[in-house]
């Protein structure tokens, strides 16, 4: 796997259009201009894999296209040490983000072709520090809770419940919920029994899917 210079200005290309669209944390930015994207992409893709879209990844699965990455992480407000819990792995490109941002990262996939494939990639990239999890995403990681941070990457019907238990006082978790067309809510922890939610924009994910696909 190369990173080349080329590779590098299109993905400074792909920062400006971020910070364009309104994007304003320049962490996030940094990481996003810093993570080689084409990495988790078939080589077909790799001429696209810095424009700002969605790549299939196999399995009816897709990459997220970087301003929901962007976006998804920012409203996270992730902070070096930050305990943070991602459920859909996928290509593994948002759980080296947050990596990146200094959070100790649990990630779950329930598709084992992808859990095998981030298992090799990953640790190959320089992030063998990512825990990650063949699980059903519905059910978290109770052993490992609470989380500062917990973040959905798939669209979901409804707020899990396990998810909001784990999730720890003063936490925040984003996730996009709604059967076809989802709704990016931000929810917070305010006490043991308080959780205060905060719908924001439209968008369209894969669907959150309970259970393993092996």
């Amino acid at each position: 796997m190369e990173d080349t210079y080329r590779h590098k200005g299109m993905r400074r290309r792909l920062v400006e259009g971020l910070r364009k669209r309104g994007i304003r944390d320049e962490k996030v930015l940094e990481a996003i201009g810093t993570l080689p994207r084409h990495f988790f992409l078939d080589k077909a893709f790799e001429d696209h894999a810095y424009q700002d879209k969605a790549f299939p990844i196999g399995n009816d699965q897709t990459i997220s296209q970087p301003y929901t990455v962007a976006y998804m992480t920012e409203l996270l407000e992730v902070e070096k040490r930050h305990k943070t819990l991602e459920v859909g792995t996928g290509s593994g490109y948002q759980a080296c983000i947050l990596a990146q941002l200094g959070a100790r990262v649990y990630s779950i996939e329930r598709q084992k072709d992808l859990y095998d494939r981030a298992k090799t990639l990953l640790p190959s990239m320089g992030y063998p520090q990512i825990r990650l999890f063949y699980r059903d995403g519905y059910k978290g990681l109770p052993e490992y809770a609470p989380f500062d941070r917990i973040i959905v990457t798939a669209g979901a019907p409804y707020i899990p419940e396990a998810l909001r238990e784990q999730l720890a006082i003063g936490g925040i978790m984003v996730i996009p919920v709604g059967e076809y067309d989802q709704t990016m809510v931000r929810v917070r922890r305010i006490a043991e029994n308080l959780f205060e939610e905060e719908p924001l924009g439209p968008f369209r994910f894969v669907p959150f899917v309970e259970g393993l696909n092996e």
